[in-house]
């Protein structure tokens, strides 16, 4: 089943935290260096990742959240920033880690550009690492194409060289 969010309220945290436990397990050392207690970094981490969601992300109108969910479980991600209308930045697609290599974010990616779909003409554009062969696979199976050597951070301007530039454009019917 595919869950669009649109507000906070919608978020079950834990379940949004499980998919992004390993990513936010590699965030401890970024962001909280000096914590010897590595639980407790991650619940910092999980506690700043879902209060930025909370007071930036879902306070910026266009903005949605899109879970893929199977039997009750919460097994892929994705969120997206509408830049301008039919313009958006896909960010942080991910899996749970006892569903990866099943297909679950293409399942989801495929599901979200299905809705997109319905609402007219758009442009998908994400930031891919090159060295990142299942995230490129997933996009590439999805449609995208690679539009740019260096990728783009759309929300802070910054131009990253280890990234792709991808990009799903669609025209309508």
């Amino acid at each position: 089943m595919l869950r669009r969010l649109e507000t906070f309220a919608r978020v079950d945290g834990r379940r949004l935290m499980d998919i992004y436990r390993e990513d936010n397990i590699e965030n401890t050392d970024y962001f909280y260096p000096d914590m010897k207690d590595k639980a407790q970094a991650l619940a910092r981490v999980e506690q700043d990742f879902l209060h930025y969601l909370e007071t930036d992300f879902f306070s910026k109108p266009g903005n949605t959240y899109w879970v893929l969910e199977e039997n009750g479980v919460w097994v892929s991600a994705l969120r997206l920033t509408e830049l301008s209308p039919g313009d958006y930045y896909l960010e942080a697609l991910s899996t749970h880690p006892d569903f990866r290599r099943q297909g679950c974010a293409a399942r989801l990616l495929e599901a979200v550009l299905t809705e997109l779909k319905k609402e007219g003409p758009f442009r998908l554009r994400d930031c891919v690492g090159k060295k990142n062969m299942p995230s490129l696979g997933v996009h590439e199976k999805c449609g995208f194409r690679i539009a740019a050597q260096d990728g783009t951070d759309y929300l802070s301007g910054e131009v990253n060289e280890r990234c792709y530039g991808m990009e799903y454009v669609w025209k309508g019917e």
